[in-house]
């Protein structure tokens, strides 16, 4: 069963096409990271996912549902993103309390384990807390409440570094635990790798790829040696990223599965085949510069 379908899904701001022409799906107890740079619709994309906002046009259900004004969606999703807001007359503990009126699956006991580990003050407003502190309540709260589709936006803006790190490592035991559909938006694909399970790649509203994070890391290869020899090996493929090393060296990233016989010419040639990280991957397939910043440099 799909928790979530999108076919043709397009939000238009004025004349700007925040999402356009979306199709995919999503399914039950899955971690799907929704990956893409700054402007290209991840936020736009849930908000309609979550029902907070109509989208312009094409169709989007959740558990079966339009879920925009949804009560069903709405009993059954939790968003998390550093825009939560909270009664300012509750205390952290308070608001705690009062979350298993609101989420049937609230787990109270998590919640005060992680509340304790993360030496949180009970007594202290949501409003008061720094940024940081903030995320790592709103986590909690995400967690807790183990509503069966789960969405974090950005969550560990704000974070330390250890923070995020055993924020990463929680919800993937929770997720053990407890399966439901997870989805994770995030800018740091190389912390956050290990814990997802499907990859949603968007460019400028569209999706680029959605694919498994298995299949992602083995999606392209990157050649690395001389330039005359690269650029007659990798004739006609199609190139993600490419760029000069030194005066006569580059290096240029294509596709693994359109280049079983040209790996084998470019290891006889004496090329150096290197693998290709999932987070650079994301940044060459969505960039429109081939050349990265580099090519402002080299255009003389």
């Amino acid at each position: 069963m799909d928790v979530i379908s999108c076919q043709g899904l397009t939000k238009n701001f004025g004349k700007i096409k925040a999402v356009s022409d979306l199709s995919f799906t999503i399914g039950q107890n899955v971690i799907t990271g929704l990956i893409g740079p700054n402007g290209a619709g991840k936020t736009t994309l849930l908000k309609i996912i979550a029902g907070f906002t109509r989208p312009s046009s094409g169709k989007v259900t959740v558990f079966s549902e339009n879920p925009f004004n949804s009560l069903k969606v709405s009993a059954n999703m939790i968003f998390v993103d550093e825009h939560m807001k909270f009664p300012s007359s509750l205390s952290l503990a308070q608001i705690m309390s009062a979350a298993p009126a609101f989420y049937k699956n609230w787990d109270m006991g998590l919640a005060k384990e992680l509340f304790a580990y993360f030496s949180l003050n009970p007594g202290q407003r949501h409003h008061h807390l720094s940024k940081g502190t903030k995320s790592t309540f709103n986590m909690i709260i995400g967690l807790a409440a183990r509503c069966p589709l789960t969405i974090f936006d950005e969550p560990t803006a704000g974070m330390d570094a250890g923070v995020r790190k055993d924020f990463y490592r929680a919800l993937l035991r929770d997720y053990l635990q407890k399966p439901r559909s997870i989805i994770f938006s995030s800018h740091l694909l190389n912390e956050v790798e290990d814990i997802l399970e499907d990859i949603l790649l968007l460019q400028e509203g569209q999706k680029r790829l959605h694919l498994p994070i298995t299949d992602l890391k083995e999606f392209a290869v990157a050649l690395r040696g001389k330039k005359e020899v690269i650029t007659e090996l990798t004739a006609g493929q199609e190139i993600y990223h490419q760029k000069n090393i030194g005066k006569d060296h580059s290096y240029t990233v294509i596709r693994r599965n359109a280049a079983d016989g040209l790996l084998k010419k470019s290891a006889a040639a004496g090329i150096e085949i290197l693998p290709v990280a999932a987070e650079d991957l994301c940044v060459y397939l969505t960039t429109r510069n081939r050349g990265g910043i580099d090519h402002v440099f080299d255009r003389n």
